[in-house]
């Protein structure tokens, strides 16, 4: 279950009476800026990234990270696929001693250095800035968003070009709640009216998005936008791990015939195979949400999997 820091103890976040999934607010939300006198400059080097390769907001990330040539601006710290009690563990194997941010085996730990006192979620991607010892963000659609803005120097492709921020804008609000949060609301309801509601409203989105795909190559028109990089980490999960962890089964991704090609022109952009990690992504979500799965039992999985390897089964 997701963690939160209360009088710097970490507990289980208190389920909703309403047998609904509502996700936590992010309270650090500053940016990074090109601006002379901004209290978070643009300088390559000076921050760090706290990212999950099995969390689909932080693979967004990842993806900006990855198609704007700004991997090495950043030093980054990931995290063990399997959650524990005390919520994220850090992949002590990745981490790099190099990176200017103090070892710790939970994240939990990295949240009480920045600040002490805090009280709230402990979720990724974390954005730090190593110079203050201060959390920049946590929210994940504002880091995507400053990586692009405060970085004039990165590469093509430009994720936000001007003639496309409404149509960017209005489908980033039509898939976020049905379809980003949609599949947890669905997985994590504890009630049946909440799954329904839940699941109706993601296949009724879905429904409306492979109609988009059928008129266009990607959500906003011809090129890739920052709002592809939002809803693609979402589809690439669906079938391998939502469909049966999420109990999302209503129909599958490969059902559909515009999202398995949009999902797969994605994929076979330079770069972007890269930045998944199948198995990684399916042990975090069947071995972690021990609440759902008690068991822990990975199931096989489609045959259709984007990925060469089937995980391996029986690893706890």
């Amino acid at each position: 279950m997701p963690k939160m820091l209360i009088n710097g103890i970490l507990r289980d976040k208190p389920p909703a009476s309403d047998g609904r999934f509502h996700r936590l607010q992010s309270p650090f939300r500053s940016h990074i800026s090109a601006q002379p006198g901004a209290p978070f400059p643009n300088t390559a080097g000076r921050y760090h990234l706290y990212l999950s390769k099995a969390c689909p907001w932080c693979h967004s990330v990842d993806l900006v990270l990855t198609l704007k040539g700004l991997r090495d601006a950043f030093s980054i710290t990931w995290m063990d696929p399997i959650m524990s009690e005390n919520g994220w563990v850090i992949d002590q194997t990745l981490f790099n001693d190099q990176s200017g941010v103090e070892r710790t085996r939970f994240l939990y730990e990295a949240y009480q250095r920045a600040k002490p006192d805090y009280t709230g979620p402990i979720s990724v991607p974390v954005l730090l800035d190593k110079v203050t010892g201060r959390i920049v963000s946590t929210e994940s659609a504002e880091v995507v968003r400053m990586l692009q803005t405060a970085f004039p120097n990165a590469t093509e492709p430009d994720l936000r070009p001007s003639h496309l921020c409404d149509e960017i804008d209005r489908i980033a609000e039509q898939i976020q709640s049905p379809i980003r949060e949609g599949v947890y609301r669905a997985g994590f309801a504890t009630n049946q009216i909440a799954y329904g509601e839940a699941v109706t409203a993601l296949f009724a989105c879905l429904d409306a998005i492979e109609e988009t795909l059928g008129q266009r190559r990607f959500l906003a028109g011809d090129v890739l936008t920052e709002v592809d990089l939002k809803l693609f980490p979402t589809l690439l999960r669906f079938d391998p791990v939502y469909v049966t962890h999420f109990k999302t089964d209503y129909k599958r991704i490969s059902d559909y015939v515009a999202l398995p090609r949009y999902l797969a022109d994605i994929m076979g952009l330079p770069g972007v195979a890269d930045t998944v990690d199948m198995a990684h992504i399916r042990q975090h979500y069947f071995l972690s949400h021990r609440h759902i799965n008690p068991s822990g039992i990975v199931p096989i999985g489609p045959a259709s999997m984007p990925s060469a390897d089937v995980p391996e089964m029986g690893a706890a």
